[in-house]
């Protein structure tokens, strides 16, 4: 027995940071050309590289760093939990 004290993870509070999982899956889709959703779940290497090959190259890489985000954004809003997709950087799962 526990002497009365309740089992542990009885009483597990949510995640305080957890991040939007539609919210993420937009910011892929509409921004995801700049790295905003990976700026966004923390990512910020991969954020940075999208948005450097759009700026630098003026413009002209900036569809391939947009269809990279187009994808992203919808691996994230169709990511089963458990996935590497349904989470952010830190690990913490996204919320639905």
């Amino acid at each position: 027995m526990n002497g009365g004290y309740p089992a542990p993870g009885a009483f597990a509070q949510p995640y305080q940071d957890q991040k939007s999982k539609m919210a993420a899956g937009l910011l892929g889709i509409f921004l995801g050309g700049l790295g905003i959703h990976n700026f966004y779940l923390g990512y910020t290497g991969k954020a940075i590289a999208q948005l450097l090959i759009s700026l630098l190259s003026l413009g002209f890489l900036a569809i391939i760093s947009g269809i990279w985000g187009l994808i992203e954004g919808i691996l994230i809003l169709t990511a089963k939990p458990g996935t590497p997709w349904s989470l952010d950087a830190s690990g913490v799962p996204l919320s639905s």
